[in-house]
């Protein structure tokens, strides 16, 4: 089943999803942290906080951080958790050199390892890791119910999957100053930034058709997991899914 979000692409028409997500985020790898205080005014720190505690309750040895991107969460997940071993996968080799020197800055490059990868194509064994996250990278998923069966496929039995993505506030008054700031603001910002007005475009007209909610807690469903949930953070504008193998 195809979502609207599935078809929103950076720069058009051209090319498919997967290869114009990673070409955008090569290309704002150098602004993408600065940017992303800036969206979200700080707050997705509190977020990941909230996710990586939600993840620490079920003790996991050994995580997978799809869609890692400057490998922020994936460092959390280490410092809160300690596990064995946490893997960082993204697209685009850009951002994973951002988060290398962030791991390598820290001396964690022998527990925290970063891997070049399709999200939709997982190269990992059956059943290898413990927990699954995502943070704010499921909307750029060319397939985003294929990109959770693979997710589903790496878990081990009983292992946990945790989305943090961002989504729209339901209250009117709210949305209303929601839709200024990330539809006229955040583009006009990143355009500065970044020198790629289409990227911060992108950015939240993909947030805005992603499947939410309900919506996504079926995707979830039919990729094979069960005891699926959602939590919705400051007025909406974040969600947190969690579901079991």
């Amino acid at each position: 089943m195809s979502n609207k979000v599935e078809h929103i692409k950076p720069y058009g028409n051209e090319g498919d999803k997967t290869g114009q997500v990673r070409q955008m985020f090569d290309s704002i790898a150098p602004a993408y942290d600065f940017m992303n205080r800036a969206m979200t005014m700080g707050i997705d720190k509190w977020w990941r906080k909230v996710a990586v505690k939600m993840v620490k309750a079920t003790a996991p040895r050994r995580i997978l951080d799809v869609a890692t991107g400057t490998g922020d969460f994936a460092i959390k997940l280490y410092q809160d958790i300690k596990p064995q071993q946490v893997t960082g996968m993204d697209l685009s080799d850009g951002m994973l050199e951002v988060a290398r020197r962030k791991v390598n800055s820290r001396g964690l490059e022998s527990v925290i390892a970063f891997e070049q990868g399709d999200c939709l194509k997982l190269k990992y064994d059956d059943q290898s890791f413990d927990a699954v996250t995502v943070a704010f990278g499921v909307r750029n998923f060319e397939h985003i119910e294929q990109g959770y069966r693979e997710m589903h496929r790496v878990l081990a039995p009983g292992g946990m999957l945790c989305v943090v993505e961002l989504s729209t506030p339901q209250n009117p008054f709210t949305r209303w100053f929601y839709d200024l700031y990330t539809l006229h603001v955040i583009p006009f910002i990143g355009s500065l930034k970044s020198h790629d007005k289409s990227a911060y475009r992108y950015l939240p007209e993909s947030i805005a058709a992603v499947p939410q909610g309900n919506d996504m807690l079926d995707i979830m469903r039919r990729a094979g997991f069960s005891d699926c949930h959602v939590r919705t953070l400051t007025l909406g504008t974040c969600s947190i899914y969690t579901a079991r193998k």
